[in-house]
């Protein structure tokens, strides 16, 4: 296992795996114990599973880590070969508590993977290629799944104004659609090259998607405050989040209670629209040949490592040793390595398409780089001559 290191001081691996019934794969239960800085720090794997290979040939690989965070609010999702011919792999990032993650992906519901089976026929619309009767039927599963979401939250004995982002994917054999909300992330790798496939569902930033997202949230009456919708959440689309959906006055009421705003201020507020959304987007994208593996993880990866990182790192992990599982717990110790703060999940398929033994590792263009550190210095060395010729 490639997850002892010195820098960890403090995760769990939760068992938060959700399998298909019709794939056999070897399981192992593995523990470790690390020292950091003089102090013992043991942790556990729990049933992470061995490479998944599903019917397409592709390749699974998947973690969950606690990281530092007091609890785990992450989930994932993975059904090789589940919606024939099509594989159903998701990433769930909970806020505010685990419920609404539970909910969508446990075992005993699997409410936004049951909602999508239904609404894709079994599959049968996803072989069909029609990109618009397609967007149609995860958009209507994405919206059955948080209606029934919210009815339970709402049901509930005891207040839970919890809500969890989602990020699936449906990976065929040369072509995999994507129905994403929240700040999840998706990136393929193009014979070495990062493609990502994702946009984030942030009120702040100054990129189009931020933009629209917040200007959807001030068209519906809501304000944002430091990058959070009414100053306390920050993602713009998610399950859940019943305080900024049906409970809306209910959140303005609380927060005079509260002191964090004025019977005056909401006197002026008309919220005319749901401030939180799970209206998915869908991507379409076409798998050719030179197509070599997906990455799908929450924002505790992308937060610290960049797409074209995380790439070149799964890459070279194969062609090391070619096990994509192994590759997967690699890369979530990097993450580790470079302090996230949040939870960890991450979910590769490698879609069999490269022969990583073969494939021979890149070598460093010395020439180039001794090049470029001259001209560094070069540059450097112009700029104090410049500076000493001003001060004369």
């Amino acid at each position: 296992m490639a997850l002892p290191s010195p820098q960890i001081q403090r995760f769990v691996i939760s068992k938060l795996h959700s399998r298909s019934t019709s794939i056999n794969g070897n399981r192992r239960n593995n523990s470790f114990t690390t020292t950091s800085r003089g102090r013992c720090c043991s942790a556990i794997a729990i049933d992470t599973p061995s490479s998944l290979t599903d019917v397409a040939g592709i390749r699974w690989g998947s973690i969950a880590l606690q990281g530092l965070r007091e609890e785990m609010e992450d989930a994932i999702v993975l059904r090789p070969g589940g919606l024939d011919p099509f594989s159903f792999a998701a990433v769930f990032d909970g806020h505010g508590g685990f419920s609404s993650v539970q909910f969508l992906s446990s075992n005993y519901r699997d409410e936004l993977y049951k909602e999508c089976l239904t609404a894709l026929q079994g599959g049968l619309l996803l072989a069909r290629k029609d990109f618009q009767a397609i967007k149609a039927a995860l958009q209507e599963a994405f919206a059955n799944a948080d209606a029934s979401l919210l009815k339970r939250l709402e049901m509930s004995e005891e207040e839970d104004e919890s809500g969890a982002t989602a990020t699936a994917v449906f990976i065929g054999d040369d072509m995999m659609l994507i129905s994403h909300i929240g700040d999840s992330s998706v990136v393929l790798s193009r014979s070495g090259k990062a493609e990502v496939l994702t946009s984030p569902h942030r009120p702040y930033g100054s990129n189009q998607a931020s933009l629209q997202e917040i200007k959807r949230v001030r068209d519906a009456g809501g304000w944002i405050v430091n990058g959070r919708i009414c100053g306390d959440i920050a993602v713009s689309r998610a399950f859940g989040d019943i305080r900024f959906k049906t409970k809306k006055n209910e959140m303005l009421r609380k927060g005079v209670e509260e002191g964090r705003w004025s019977e005056k201020f909401i006197s002026r507020v008309r919220l005319n629209n749901d401030l939180v959304i799970a209206c998915p987007d869908i991507y379409q994208v076409a798998l050719g040949s030179d197509a070599e593996f997906v990455v799908l993880a929450s924002d505790g990866l992308w937060d610290y490592m960049s797409s074209s990182e995380a790439v070149s790192f799964v890459r070279d992990q194969l062609r090391k040793h070619g096990n994509i599982q192994i590759a997967c717990e690699a890369l979530a110790q990097a993450a580790l390595d470079r302090r996230t703060q949040d939870n960890v999940s991450i979910i590769i398929a490698d879609l069999g398409r490269t022969d990583w033994q073969n494939l021979p590792l890149q070598q460093q263009n010395v020439i180039y780089e001794m090049v470029q550190a001259i001209a560094t210095i070069g540059i450097v060395a112009l700029g104090i001559w410049f500076s000493s010729q001003i001060s004369l």
